[in-house]
């Protein structure tokens, strides 16, 4: 039997099998209490201090649902181009929750809120790919397991677990796709690119922040293989719980070679959970997994089901923000950039710091210069992103504005922007501390400017010769004699004037 880590290479698995996915994606809503108590969602309280009767499942406690719970799920299912349904019910999904007190789930099953839409995601060529969505459900997460005396963080080898039911309560969505077929060669690339399309979508809600390296959102990769010309689709594995994009094309591309090495020899694929490991980019079993069958789904008898009105479904479809697509399509045309171009932007995660700089009053072109270039390599080389940089958008359309008014030219201005960066203050006050300014006035100019005459005297009489290009050195030794500090286009025009040329 081959083992989990035997693997065949990309092209070979892609040569004999077509990949069938199945992404389910959880997104922890931003709502002040939780799904069906008053106890508060924020982060960081003592473990177990955000608990009620009703979320740790003592005898006796009625749950109620969150109607804020209830009206993000409807706007998500409406941007998700989904019907959303005129009546639904919570149930109870039973299972061993060591993280849930009262020992099975609410959530929904065979009725969901919001069922049959897609979202249209862009790969990173421009090509766009329809993803189908089975449906969007409401639920709670569970608790925190924190299991300690292993050497892994995980239950195997611990010595004990801590339990914090501070999140179990807190709403979830849980938004499941249809089988994602026919991407091919490009399944991991439509993978990343659908959690990241899904994420903007939620964030551009307000539903949610979606940070997934905070837990807010975290995807399920399902996959199976189909032997090229088949219709039946193969077994499933479900990598649990992947929270990076770039892990979630990781492990779609790890289980396309899995499945592969393991059909390829002959073998079975078991269906089971996983677990994906960032270090290695690789995966490794979990635990077989149960079918809807095995959790006794039963319609929870202490909630009353869930009616949306159409008045009021219409009223919060009318009231949905420009979404994601609509608004990149919309300021691809108002920056009269390419497609390619806003790809590169996206990859970058620039798109939201362009944005908010061009709101606080700079010019899309210089916005998108400074987080492209100079701020995107200062991310690079500190391996962080772009919004983590220790500059605002404020501060970058500040720097923006002191390089059109004249009193920085570009590499003053990077000058100012690495100040920022290093905690030295505004950009205004770095220009003070560090003494900036771009040197404008004649008499300030003028020493400089005839030293460069004086120590250049073929390329002065070059110049007086109707040569005025050559004006490009002596504008030069200029800029170097003031630390860049000088105007240039006014220094050309003193050495043209004190040679006696004109253009």
């Amino acid at each position: 039997m081959t083992t989990t880590t035997d693997l065949v290479s990309y092209e070979d698995a892609l040569a004999s099998y077509d990949p069938v996915m199945g992404l389910e994606v959880h997104v922890e809503l931003g709502t002040a209490t939780k799904m069906f108590c008053g106890c508060s969602t924020a982060l960081g309280a003592e473990p177990n201090s955000q608990t009620c009767p009703v979320c740790l499942g003592l005898p006796g406690a009625l749950p109620v649902v969150n109607a804020t719970g209830v009206e993000s799920a409807v706007k998500i299912g409406l941007a998700l181009n989904c019907e959303i349904a005129e009546w639904c019910r919570f149930a109870r999904k039973n299972y061993f929750y060591p993280d849930m007190p009262k020992n099975f789930q609410t959530s929904q099953y065979d009725e969901p809120i919001a069922f049959g839409g897609y979202l249209d995601v862009q790969l990173e060529d421009g090509e766009t790919f329809r993803v189908e969505i089975e449906r969007a459900h409401m639920e709670e997460d569970t608790g925190k397991s924190t299991h300690v005396g292993g050497a892994t963080g995980r239950i195997h080898g611990a010595s004990h677990s801590l339990l914090d039911y501070n999140r179990a309560g807190i709403p979830l969505i849980e938004i499941v796709t249809k089988p994602i077929v026919g991407a091919g060669e490009r399944a991991p690339e439509v993978a990343k690119a659908y959690v990241r399309e899904l994420r903007e979508l939620i964030r551009a809600l307000g539903v949610s922040e979606a940070r997934m390296e905070m837990g807010q959102m975290r995807c399920d990769v399902n996959l199976s293989l189909m032997p090229k010309g088949a219709d039946k689709f193969g077994t499933r594995s479900e990598t649990k719980n992947v929270n990076s994009l770039r892990s979630v094309e990781r492990a779609a591309r790890f289980e396309i070679q899995r499945h592969a090495a393991v059909l390829s020899s002959g073998g079975t694929i078991i269906q089971e959970t996983r677990h994906f490991h960032e270090d290695t980019g690789s995966t490794t079993s979990g635990r077989v997994k149960e079918e809807a069958e095995d959790y006794r789904y039963f319609p929870e008898p202490d909630l009353v089901p869930v009616a949306p009105s159409r008045a009021w479904v219409e009223e919060i479809r009318a009231a949905l923000p420009e979404l994601p697509l609509a608004r990149r399509t919309r300021l691809l045309a108002e920056w009269g950039i390419s497609a390619t171009d806003m790809q590169a932007i996206l990859n970058a995660g620039a798109l939201e710091p362009i944005v908010a700089t061009i709101e606080a009053g700079a010019d899309a072109t210089s916005a998108r210069k400074w987080w492209m270039g100079e701020l995107a390599r200062s991310a690079n080389e500190s391996g962080t992103s772009l919004d983590e940089l220790a500059i605002t958008p404020r501060q970058v359309a500040r720097v923006t504005e002191l390089v059109t008014s004249g009193d920085l030219n570009d590499k003053l201005a990077r000058q100012v922007i690495e100040g920022v960066l290093a905690g030295e203050g505004t950009p205004d006050e770095v220009v003070d501390k560090r003494g900036l300014k771009v040197v404008s006035d004649d008499s300030a100019l003028g020493t400089a400017v005839d030293e460069a005459i004086a120590g250049n005297p073929g390329v002065a009489d070059k110049i007086r010769g109707g040569k005025v290009a050559a004006a490009g050195a002596l504008v030069g030794a200029v800029m170097k004699a003031t630390r860049g500090q000088a105007d240039a286009a006014r220094v050309k025009e003193l050495i043209l004037e004190k040679l006696g040329v004109s253009e």
